[in-house]
């Protein structure tokens, strides 16, 4: 049989009326990766605001990430992960939640925190350790912490974050505080790890008020999504526990949002858990201890760097709409250059904390031993960084 051809505009959101396998095997878009929108009508309640501050805050996040790696580089700093090609399912995550919701963070998630207004200054305390670190200084970079804005510190252990949002989101539906949400976060490696099994069990269990997002980056580390896991896709894990799963492109941060949104609405209304598969790319190393050049082919990496870009393909979808110039990505890097910069000259002049404070937070009063271990280590030489002034 020969079907006529039509001219019938596509309907995105149609992807949400799908059956529950049918969405977790699905993958929802709005914008195509050139830019083109896919379907005009559901991009009707994105505006010139929105999509404005969608690409400030990924900008953002890119801006002080390449300032990072740099400081690391020139041993400024210990250690970092950046988000690189990852900005898109950050954001969109981060626009969809609202102040008084709880952010439980993996590894690439501190722009989530930024974006909600953690401030810069205190992001930086925590990468270099200084004396207004809100931790003093112990931990290891890119653990930062904002209570103001209801993010937690991340979880070096992989997955062991996500029964902690869960936890937290059983308190709330416990407490009665309807209308909060807990968002946790994961990479695709944390869907392996125990943590993530029991943690979607009590979600769906409970169904409580959270809203659980694997970054799936296509890499845990070295290993790849091939060695990682059987399933057909991530998303489809969450079914067996009874908690709904999306599956979305996180390289077109229209479609995060929405996704998102949606499921955050969702548990607003007590009605449940979702589980959401944002696929996408990491472009750069793990981390700064990292070369994946030794284990994957970064052909496929110019690709995603390049022609799969979430920044780039926000910025063409906006520069013909109108709602940005063509030359102002330029303009507006330099700035957040210059305001970035100009933070790092503040953290630089903050001093390392208080030697002594190394033995506070362990018992109400020292004791004898460490009292007498201060003293030692206050006795043995040290060096001076030449870095800190």
């Amino acid at each position: 049989m020969v079907h006529a051809a039509t001219t019938e505009a596509p309907d995105a959101l149609a992807y949400f009326d799908g059956d529950d396998e049918t969405k977790a095997r699905g993958l929802f878009q709005l914008v195509r990766e050139d830019g083109t929108p896919i379907d005009e009508d559901a991009l009707g309640r994105v505006d010139r605001t929105l999509a404005r501050r969608m690409f400030y805050a990924m900008l953002r996040i890119r801006v002080i990430d390449a300032r990072m790696m740099a400081l690391q580089r020139q041993g400024r700093i210990g250690f970092y992960g950046e988000a690189l090609g990852q900005e898109a399912a950050i954001v969109g995550s981060a626009l969809a939640s609202a102040p008084e919701d709880w952010i439980v963070p993996a590894l690439r998630e501190a722009g989530v925190g930024l974006t909600r207004g953690m401030p810069l200054d205190v992001y930086l305390a925590q990468i270099f350790g200084n004396a207004e670190d809100l931790s003093k200084g112990r931990q290891l970079p890119c653990h930062p912490c904002d209570r103001d804005h209801h993010y937690v510190v991340m979880s070096s252990c992989v997955s062991t974050q996500v029964p902690h949002a869960v936890g937290i989101a059983m308190a709330m539906k416990i407490a009665g505080d309807r209308g909060k949400v807990c968002f946790g976060f994961m990479g695709d490696g944390g869907t392996s790890e125990p943590d993530f099994h029991v943690a979607l069990n009590f979600a769906g269990v409970t169904r409580a008020p959270c809203v659980l997002i694997c970054q799936n980056n296509q890499w845990a580390i070295s290993t790849p999504g091939s060695l990682q896991t059987a399933a057909e896709t991530i998303a489809l894990k969450g079914l067996g526990y009874g908690v709904e799963s999306l599956r979305a492109d996180g390289n077109d941060v229209l479609a995060v949002h929405a996704a998102v949104d949606r499921a955050a609405a969702k548990a607003r209304r007590g009605d449940g858990p979702t589980f959401i598969e944002l696929v996408t790319y990491r472009v750069s190393a793990h981390s700064s201890s990292d070369d994946p050049s030794r284990y994957r082919d970064e052909s496929v990496t110019e690709v995603w760097r390049h022609q799969k870009d979430p920044l780039h393909r926000l910025e063409a979808l906006m520069v013909r709409r109108g709602w940005l110039a063509s030359d102002e990505r330029e303009a507006l890097t330099a700035q957040l250059e210059a305001e970035v910069r100009a933070a790092i000259a503040r953290a630089d002049h903050v001093p390392l904390p208080p030697l002594a404070s190394l033995f506070d937070d362990v018992y109400e009063q020292p004791g004898w031993l460490q009292r007498e271990q201060l003293a030692e280590l206050e006795a043995a030489p040290r060096a001076k960084s030449p870095h800190q002034h």
